[in-house]
């Protein structure tokens, strides 16, 4: 899906290409030339020349002044911002960090076509000095587009789909999976399902690739279904689990909102948490100590991710390189196992 009408310039990935420079390079010439070394900026201006490259009003507002705003951009659907706790605590998070230093937070929503073409035109006017990019699903059209078009982003998880050096900050979903696992083993369960996310999400993949994998020899397709994070589905991939495979006594929910949907469904079917069933979820964003009994979950430190990725952001503006962060997760014992 494009996000640019019309006939397509030269990007800075064409200028990169002639200049046989990466494209970070061509971004700090362009933002004034740090840390970059005489021949690669020669090269670059020449490439500048030939292509026909032009910089967007984004590029030449880093060299004539800042707009000093970020923007939060959330790829989802706008009522996942109110629905989604992650969503909202992550915003609040960047906000606070944004006004400690001084900087205006913008929240800008592409869940639609309409939307990533307005976010386009938006940022490509220089409204925002750089971009934290919430919640994208593989591929998503706006990561190229914001990579092509120099404008710093720092994505909260790992960029699905693209192999270029990006700029995230994670959780260590994989592992956090791999501890949930242990967890319920070591409570005496032994017919362990997993409801999982969308698969292209960083979460929904990498936890279920650790779920996987602890599991080793013992891993069976039967017990695992799929959900899109909200308790709706995690209402009805239970119910489709107990059908399957009624003798499951634990389950591990890729989110906590996922978790009370099946906390619903258990109880409707006459299962008891923990007794019949014991309950894990992945997220601990403040739902799980509301649910009756209490959620086990894994902890994500949102208040870390968001401080972390307003730091990056602020580097990669200045001209620094892009890099990755991942942080722990931290298993939050409670009642429901």
């Amino acid at each position: 899906m494009s996000v640019t009408p019309g006939r397509r310039r030269p990007t800075i990935r064409d200028v990169a290409d002639a200049a046989g420079v990466s494209r970070g390079t061509v971004s700090r010439v362009i933002n004034g030339g740090h840390w970059v070394s005489e021949e690669a900026r020669l090269a670059v201006e020449e490439a500048i020349r030939t292509t026909g490259y032009r910089a967007n009003p984004h590029a030449r507002s880093l060299v004539t002044g800042r707009s000093n705003s970020i923007a939060f951009l959330l790829t989802e659907p706008q009522r996942l911002l109110f629905s989604d706790p992650n969503f909202s605590t992550l915003l609040g998070g960047a906000a606070e960090a944004t006004t400690q230093r001084g900087m205006t937070l913008v929240l800008l929503v592409a869940g639609t076509a309409t939307e990533r073409e307005n976010v386009a035109a938006y940022v490509g006017a220089g409204h925002v000095d750089g971009v934290l990019l919430i919640s994208s699903h593989e591929n998503e059209p706006l990561i190229g587009w914001l990579h092509d078009e120099g404008v710093p982003t720092v994505a909260c998880g790992i960029p699905l789909g693209y192999h270029a050096p990006e700029a995230w900050v994670s959780v260590d979903e994989s592992g956090g999976a791999r501890q949930m696992v242990r967890h319920l083993r070591s409570r005496g369960r032994t017919k362990i399902a997993t409801i999982t996310g969308p698969l292209d999400t960083p979460g929904g993949r990498y936890r279920l690739e650790g779920y996987r994998a602890e599991l080793g020899e013992a891993y069976d397709d039967r017990y695992v279904a799929h959900g899109d994070y909200s308790a709706e589905s995690g209402q009805a991939a239970m119910a489709e689990l107990l059908e399957r495979v009624p003798d499951v006594d634990a389950v591990f929910a890729a989110s906590d909102l996922m978790a009370s949907g099946a906390l619903v469904t258990l109880r409707r079917a006459g299962r008891t948490v923990p007794d019949d069933v014991a309950l894990g979820g992945f997220d601990d964003s403040g739902l799980a100590d509301t649910l009756d009994p209490p959620l086990t979950t894994m902890h994500q430190p949102f208040d870390r991710i968001s401080a972390e990725m307003v730091q990056m952001l602020i580097e990669q503006i200045k001209g620094s390189a892009p890099k990755a962060v991942t942080m722990p997760a931290t298993l939050v014992v409670r009642s429901s196992t």
